[in-house]
């Protein structure tokens, strides 16, 4: 079984404590990723004005917004996948047929070169 992390990290200049069964370095890496989309929107004097719970939806929002870009990416990618796996697996196919093909057309010439022999 997994061992449970803690680790303590800052987020928005605040100091909080993540558990989880993932190494201290991944929960390291979304505190960076929060404090990214923090500091993008921190860098908008319009924002600052907002109440914080405006600030948080909108950040929160933001962080779904990179979620279900990243799910399409995810599913354009398996598509491709898909596709391509059925293309290499026709290949294949064709390639089995064109051998046997030959094959039959090779033992066709040696059977009439044999015959015309005698």
């Amino acid at each position: 079984m997994a061992v449970k992390t803690d680790t303590e990290v800052i987020i928005g200049g605040k100091v909080f404590t993540l558990s989880g069964y993932e190494s201290e370095e991944y929960l390291q890496k979304v505190a960076s990723y929060l404090n990214n989309k923090i500091s993008e929107y921190n860098d908008d004097e319009n924002f600052k004005r907002l109440p914080l719970d405006s600030q948080a939806v909108l950040v929160q929002l933001n962080i779904a917004d990179d979620y279900f870009k990243a799910r399409k990416q995810i599913e354009l990618l398996e598509e491709d996948i898909a596709n391509r796996d059925k293309e290499l697996y026709d290949l294949k196919h064709e390639l089995i047929a064109t051998q046997i093909k030959m094959e039959n057309t090779e033992r066709n010439l040696q059977k009439a070169q044999n015959g015309s022999h005698t």
